[in-house]
C-alpha cells in the first residue's frame, strides 16, 4: 500500500519505518524543513532502540520517503495517517488545532483531485478525545462537498516509549474503528504481516476505537497512582512497600505491571490522557471522580517526595518554608527522562523536583544518559547538566535518582561516598536495598520504606 503519516513525531516516524518494513510505501510528510533535512540525511530526531537502523534500511530502499509537499504526500496516498500532536491546553483540554489543521490540508488536496479518484482513507492515529474523527470527516466533507469520496477510520497506537519497535511488530492487539466493511479488510491486510503469532484485530466503531486508548492509558495511570498511595501509607505505619508488592502481586488477578512505586507517571500518554478523560467527563456533565483523585495522586506524590529533601536540610515544607535548608546545597540529580530507554522528558518528575530545588536556592546538576540534550534546551540555567553520573555528584550534598537506568543500578558506593560531600541519597524509584544503604554508610530515602540513617 502508499501511506502518509502527518507528521514525524514519535508516533508517525515509528509507524511509518515499521509499516515500511513490511514493504509499504511510505511517505512522512512534516512542516519543519530542519527535521525533514535530517530525516533525509539519516539523523532520527528522537531516541527510540532499533528506530534509527530500521529508518536507514528502508529508505535505502526506496520504501521510505521524507517530503515537506503535502500535494505530494497525499495524491497517491491510499492512506493518511494523521500522527500530530495533541497537547493538553490550560484546562486539561485537549488542543486540536494541529489535528484540524491536517484535515484541511487533506481536504484541499482531495479537492483538486475531484470526484474520480480512488477514495483514500484518512486515519486518525493520534489520540483524541471520542467524537474527533467523525469531526475530522464532517469538516472535510465541509470542504470538499458532496461529489469527492473519501473514508475516516481510527487506529489508536499502544507504543511504549522504548520498546515502541517490539510493540508495533509484535503488537497484543490491533484496534480499528471503521464505518465502511471495506477499510476494516483493508486494516487486515495492512496489519496482516504483525499478527501472525496469533493476536487478535479488532473492529469496531469509531467512538469505541477513540475510547479505547483512552480507557488502557487511565487504567495504567489509576495503578501507578493506587501502588504509590500504597506505598505513603506503609511509610506512616512502618510498613514495606516492596514486600507488600510482592505479597500483593502474586495473586494472579493483579499480577506485576505497572505497580511499582515512585515518583508518579509522566511522559506524553498518561497525563494527557488522564485530563482528557476528565475534560470528557466534564464536557458531557459525568464528574471523573476516580481519574481527578488518580491525576491529584500522581502530582502530590512529587510534592511528597520533595518534601523528605526539605525536612532533611532542615527545613519547613510549604512556599518558603525550606529557604534556609536548602539555601546554597548542590543536589545531584540522576536520570531526566520520565522513563529509562527514551529522551522524552515531557511532565518527567525530575524536572518538578529540579526546579523546585532550584527555587528554594539549591545548585543542581543533572546527569542522563540520553535526554541530556533535551534537559539542557528546557532547563536552560536552572540546572547544569553533565556528561558523566560520577561528575555529576562530585561535592553533592545530596543524589537525587529520578529515572531507572540500567546504569544507576548498580554503582561504585565507595566512589560515590568518596565524590560527594555528604552520603545522602534520594531514591525515586527504589533500586537499592536498604541492607546494602546501611552496610555502605549512607543515609537513604527511597519510596515506602523505611529511612536508613548514616552511622
Amino acid at each position: 500500500m502508499r501511506l502518509t503519516m502527518v507528521g514525524t513525531g514519535y508516533v508517525g516516524l515509528v509507524t511509518g519505518v515499521c509499516f515500511s518494513n513490511t514493504g509499504n510505501d511510505v511517505t512522512c510528510l512534516d512542516v519543519d524543513p530542519n527535521k525533514i533535512d535530517k530525516l533525509k540525511k539519516g539523523v532520527c530526531p528522537i531516541y527510540e532502540p532499533g528506530l534509527t537502523e530500521l529508518m536507514e534500511k528502508n529508505h535505502k530502499a526506496g520504501r521510505l520517503h521524507y517530503t515537506l509537499d503535502k500535494k505530494d504526500a497525499y495524491t497517491n496516498a491510499d492512506m493518511i495517517f494523521i500522527c500530530v500532536g495533541t497537547p493538553t491546553g490550560e484546562h486539561g483540554q485537549t488542543d486540536l488545532k494541529y489535528v484540524n489543521s491536517a484535515a484541511d490540508d487533506i481536504a484541499e488536496v482531495l479537492k483538486d483531485l475531484g470526484p474520480n479518484q480512488k477514495p483514500k482513507v484518512v486515519v486518525m492515529k493520534s489520540t483524541v478525545p471520542v467524537g474527533t474523527t467523525l469531526a475530522v470527516r464532517d469538516r472535510i466533507r465541509a470542504k470538499v462537498g458532496p461529489s469527492i469520496p473519501f473514508k475516516v477510520a481510527d487506529n489508536p497506537e499502544f507504543l511504549k516509549e522504548g520498546a515502541a519497535i517490539d510493540d508495533f511488530m509484535k503488537p497484543d492487539r490491533v484496534v480499528v474503528g471503521i464505518e465502511d466493511e471495506s477499510v476494516g479488510d483493508a486494516f487486515k491486510e495492512l496489519y496482516d504481516p504483525f499478527v501472525r503469532n496469533g493476536h487478535p484485530i479488532f473492529l469496531m466503531d469509531i467512538p469505541s476505537a477513540e475510547m479505547v486508548k483512552y480507557c488502557a492509558n487511565n487504567f495504567l495511570a489509576t495503578k501507578i497512582s493506587f501502588i504509590n498511595e500504597m506505598a505513603n501509607l506503609c511509610e506512616a505505619y512502618g510498613a514495606d512497600i516492596n514486600r507488600v508488592r510482592e505479597g500483593m502481586c502474586s495473586d494472579k488477578r493483579i499480577g506485576h505491571a505497572f505497580l511499582y512505586p515512585g515518583l508518579g507517571y509522566g511522559g506524553s500518554c498518561f497525563p494527557k490522557d488522564t485530563l482528557a478523560c476528565i475534560m470528557m467527563g466534564d464536557k458531557c456533565g459525568i464528574e471523573a471522580t476516580l481519574s481527578k483523585s488518580v491525576h491529584a495522586v500522581n502530582q502530590k506524590q512529587r510534592d511528597r517526595f520533595f518534601d523528605k529533601m526539605i525536612a532533611h536540610f532542615g527545613g519547613k515544607t510549604g512556599i518558603g518554608g525550606g529557604a534556609a535548608g536548602m539555601q546554597g546545597k548542590k543536589i545531584a540529580f540522576w536520570g531526566v527522562a520520565f522513563k529509562p530507554k527514551t529522551d522524552d522528558i515531557r511532565e518527567a518528575p525530575a524536572l518538578t523536583l529540579i526546579r523546585k530545588a532550584s527555587g528554594y536556592g539549591a545548585t543542581c546538576v543533572a546527569f542522563d544518559p540520553v535526554a541530556n540534550d533535551n534537559a539542557k534546551a528546557e532547563l536552560g540555567p536552572t540546572a547544569t547538566i553533565v556528561d558523566n553520573l560520577y561528575d555529576a555528584v562530585k561535592d553533592a550534598d545530596a543524589l537525587v535518582v529520578s529515572t531507572d537506568w540500567d546504569e544507576f543500578k548498580s554503582p561504585d558506593f565507595d566512589r560515590l561516598k568518596s565524590l560527594m560531600k555528604t552520603p545522602v541519597i534520594f531514591d525515586g524509584r527504589n533500586l537499592y536495598r536498604l541492607s546494602a544503604m546501611r552496610d555502605a554508610g549512607f543515609t537513604y530515602y527511597s519510596v515506602g520504606r523505611a529511612i536508613v540513617k548514616a552511622k
